[in-house]
């Protein structure tokens, strides 16, 4: 529940779209994200500074993790055939791992930074912001599964 919570509160604040590994995360401009909290939370003219000023860092601080990730990915696609050098590949690997690492511990603090800039009442309405959004996603899989299954089985041919 706790990651749960944690990856709905990262979706919601800093409009990261869902991704497979956090090496691929790619977050939307900040104004957009500031204009987003604010319109959500309510936040003074000094909480957008200082949240501007910590997603500024992050961004300088991610942006080569993500660009050095992508770039193995790629070469590790790239090893793949008959030929392939099993240490390279391991040593590859190896390194897109330490960075997912990486990526992923800075994305933990820069949520943990933003949370501590709002007050109590602004991540009380976060949190029931989540909640509602959760409950969203939830009714809507329920739904599609409930149309799924309502649908008449299409004979074999």
């Amino acid at each position: 529940m706790k990651l749960t919570k944690f990856v709905a509160t990262l979706a919601l604040t800093l409009g990261i779209a869902g991704a497979a590994a956090a090496q691929q995360m790619q977050a939307p401009p900040q104004g957009d994200q500031v204009d987003q909290l604010d319109q959500l939370l309510d936040l003074d003219e000094n909480q957008q500074q200082e949240i501007r000023g910590l997603l500024d860092d992050a961004e300088r601080q991610l942006a080569p993790k993500e660009q050095e990730a992508q770039a193995l990915q790629a070469r590790l696609g790239e090893y793949v055939g008959p030929d392939f050098d099993e240490n390279a590949i391991r040593q590859d690997a190896a390194r897109l791992g330490d960075l997912t690492g990486e990526i992923t511990a800075e994305t933990v603090l820069l949520q943990s930074r933003i949370e501590a800039v709002f007050t109590d009442e602004q991540r009380q309405r976060l949190d029931e912001a989540i909640a509602q959004q959760q409950q969203q996603m939830q009714d809507l899989q329920d739904q599609m599964q409930q149309q799924g299954g309502e649908q008449p089985a299409q004979p074999i041919q």
